[in-house]
C-alpha cells in the first residue's frame, strides 16, 4: 500500500470516528439525561468522557495531519477554497467541542454527587445540560458540511 492510500484510509477512518462518536456520545448522554437517574448518568458520562479522549481526541489531531498530507501527496493548493472552508468549520468544532468537554467532565461530577447523596440533579446540572445539548448542533452540523465539501470538492470563491 502506498502513502497516499494510507493517508486517505487515515483521513476517511478520523472524520467516521469524530462523526461516529460525537454522534454516540450525544445520543448516550442525551438518553441517560433523559432518564434523570444521577447513577446513570454519573456512569454514563464517566464513559462518555473516556470515549472523547480515546477517540475523539485522536482524529481531531489525525484529521488535519492526514487531510495536509494528502493535499500535498495530490498536489492540491492548501488554500483551495474547500479546504480553507473545511478547516474553517473544523476550527468552528473544535470551538464547541472544547467547552462540551468540560461540561461534560462538570456533568459528571454533579451527577456523582447527586447519586453520592441521594438528592435530585441541581439546577446548575440542568443549565450545563442545556448549554451541552445546544453547542452540539453547529458542531454536528459542520461536520456534515466538511463531509459535503470532502465529498464534492466545489470551487466556493
Amino acid at each position: 500500500m502506498d502513502l497516499y492510500l494510507i493517508l486517505r484510509l487515515v483521513h476517511i477512518l478520523g472524520a467516521a470516528v469524530l462523526f461516529g462518536t460525537g454522534l454516540g456520545i450525544a445520543f448516550f448522554m442525551f438518553m441517560a439525561d433523559r432518564d434523570g437517574n444521577p447513577a446513570l448518568i454519573a456512569g454514563t458520562a464517566r464513559i462518555v468522557v473516556v470515549a472523547d479522549f480515546l477517540f475523539t481526541a485522536t482524529a481531531v489531531v489525525t484529521q488535519p495531519l492526514s487531510g495536509i498530507g494528502l493535499a500535498f501527496l495530490t498536489g492540491r493548493d492548501i488554500w483551495e477554497s474547500w479546504i480553507v472552508a473545511s478547516l474553517g468549520l473544523y476550527l468552528l468544532v473544535g470551538l464547541f467541542w472544547l467547552p462540551v468537554v468540560w461540561l461534560q467532565l462538570e456533568m459528571k461530577k454533579m451527577a456523582e454527587e447527586a447519586a453520592l447523596t441521594g438528592t435530585a440533579l441541581s439546577p446548575r446540572y440542568r443549565h450545563f445540560a442545556r448549554i451541552w445539548f445546544w453547542c452540539g448542533w453547529p458542531a454536528f452540523i459542520s461536520v456534515l458540511a466538511i463531509f459535503c465539501l470532502m465529498i464534492a470538492k466545489p470551487v466556493l470563491w
